[in-house]
């Protein structure tokens, strides 16, 4: 039997939603991350004030270091101003950075209540 591939809901900001799916944005940030190795996707759920789960993408990898080496190595495909990027890691130590594979936009934007059963993630939350 074929294992369910296992998603993970991220709440974000939809400047930055758009940037993933016009291709401006590579990388989603993070201060903290999944544990579940198995996580292969991320719904994107565009946070307010537009409030709809709006696409999915693939992860290819995900990096961890010192905010100063993510910034160095992701900086060109960032989608976020350097202010911004450490203004979000201000006092952490490690920074993490989900490197997007492949992005699929939905048609038609879905509802976390109808669709999805659940409500906003304040960090993110595992879809099974």
């Amino acid at each position: 039997m074929k294992q369910k591939q296992m998603k993970v809901l991220l709440s974000i900001k939809p400047k930055f939603a758009e940037k993933i799916f016009n291709g401006t944005k590579k990388y989603e940030f993070r201060k903290a991350i999944f544990k579940n190795e198995d996580v292969k996707t991320v719904i994107v759920y565009s946070s307010s004030p537009v409030m709809k789960v709006i696409g999915e993408f693939e992860i290819e990898n995900i990096s961890s270091n010192t905010p100063k080496l993510i910034w160095k190595k992701t900086k060109n495909h960032s989608g976020i101003s350097k202010v911004d990027f450490f203004k979000y890691f201000i006092d952490r130590d490690i920074a993490f950075a989900i490197k997007i594979k492949k992005v699929k936009k939905y048609k038609k934007p879905l509802s976390l209540k109808e669709d999805f059963k659940t409500t906003a993630p304040q960090s993110f939350k595992y879809i099974g």
